[in-house]
């Protein structure tokens, strides 16, 4: 396993519990996107990529025959088991592995699914060459992530800071990026859903227990962020305090096989 896969693996292990509980993972007009995005019916078998806690899975479970919550951290699917429970879901599997080289054979899902886990990938290009693979013929992914504007600006900045909190991130790509890379892996997209997403500052660095050296780091660099770049996170103007509210750019795709 790859340095960066182990960093993924020892980051969200630590962490795996406080996303359970998280309430910017358990809900919000992302997930009630996804879920709306195509006809859902109780034949289904989903495929629920870099599951995390499982919040994605559960949202899909009533409404189809079986959601396998795929994770590469094993303390994230004890989560699912325990979300699953909680929310008396008895139709989720859960399996341990890597998006980019997935277990199943061709042509074994009706849909994958994927929420706030893409920006971790190594090579995304190679989990949706899995993901047309493991899709039935005119079966659909569902992505929605953490996306960077077409802003050069913006984008390095959310990616300076996405890093400082959380090492083990890769990219939070455009929707211009995924819809290439989409097309390339055989797919056509289209964008359902483009939203904000509201976070706390506090509750954000503390979620993926982000080191106090760097959350200090994190607020100077908000700090003397331009005007523009404030604007556009919706960071306070002025002074930044020790704890203030803000929010990154979020969207729903739906890629056709």
């Amino acid at each position: 396993m790859s340095d960066g896969k182990q960093a993924i693996q020892s980051q969200f292990g630590n962490a795996a519990a406080n996303y359970r509980t998280s309430a910017v993972h358990a809900a919000g007009e992302d997930l009630e996107a996804m879920v709306a995005a195509i006809p859902l019916d109780s034949t289904m078998r989903v495929l629920d990529a870099g599951c995390g806690a499982g919040h994605a899975g559960v949202a899909f479970a009533p409404y189809v025959s079986e959601v396998v919550s795929f994770d590469l951290t094993a303390e994230m699917l004890e989560q699912v088991t325990i979300l699953a429970k909680e929310r008396q879901i008895t139709n989720i599997v859960t399996q341990a592995g890597d998006v980019e080289s997935l277990p199943f054979d061709d042509s074994s899902f009706d849909l994958v699914i994927s929420r706030y886990s893409a920006h971790h990938w190594l090579h995304p290009q190679a989990a949706l060459r899995e993901f047309h693979r493991v899709l039935k013929p005119n079966g659909h992914f569902i992505l929605g992530d953490i996306m960077a504007a077409e802003d050069f600006a913006q984008d390095t900045f959310l990616q300076v800071v996405e890093v400082l909190r959380d090492p083990s991130h890769v990219r939070d790509f455009r929707i211009s990026e995924w819809q290439g890379m989409m097309q390339d892996a055989g797919f056509s997209s289209e964008v359902l859903l483009q939203f904000e997403i509201q976070l706390n500052f506090l509750k954000w660095t503390q979620r993926i227990g982000t080191p106090l050296q760097n959350v200090d780091m994190l607020r100077t660099l908000i700090a003397g962020a331009s005007d523009e770049v404030k604007s556009a996170f919706s960071f306070p103007q002025g002074r930044i305090g020790d704890n203030f509210n803000f929010a990154i750019p979020g969207a729903v795709l739906l890629a056709a096989r």
